[in-house]
């Protein structure tokens, strides 16, 4: 089995057409189509530096050490 990957477009009639390559022989295949998600296709909105400022809380004792039980847990 062999797999090949070609970019096309699917046409208003809801039709897809494709050129494969002359190594390819005539014979039985299987077509998968996998459809791009809009939001893929929408281009990315760029960051903007402290949008989300005053969004999360961050706990006063987040860079404090875990106790041990933590890690090996609470029968150690």
């Amino acid at each position: 089995m062999q797999a090949l990957e070609l970019i096309t477009i699917i046409n208003e009639q809801h039709q897809i057409h494709l050129q494969l390559p002359d190594s390819v022989r005539a014979g039985k295949a299987k077509v998968i189509v996998l459809l791009e998600d809009a939001a893929e296709s929408q281009p990315q909105q760029k960051r903007v530096f402290g949008q989300f400022r005053g969004k999360i809380k961050i706990s006063e004792d987040f860079d404090n050490e875990l106790p041990d039980d933590f890690w090996l847990g609470k029968d150690a």
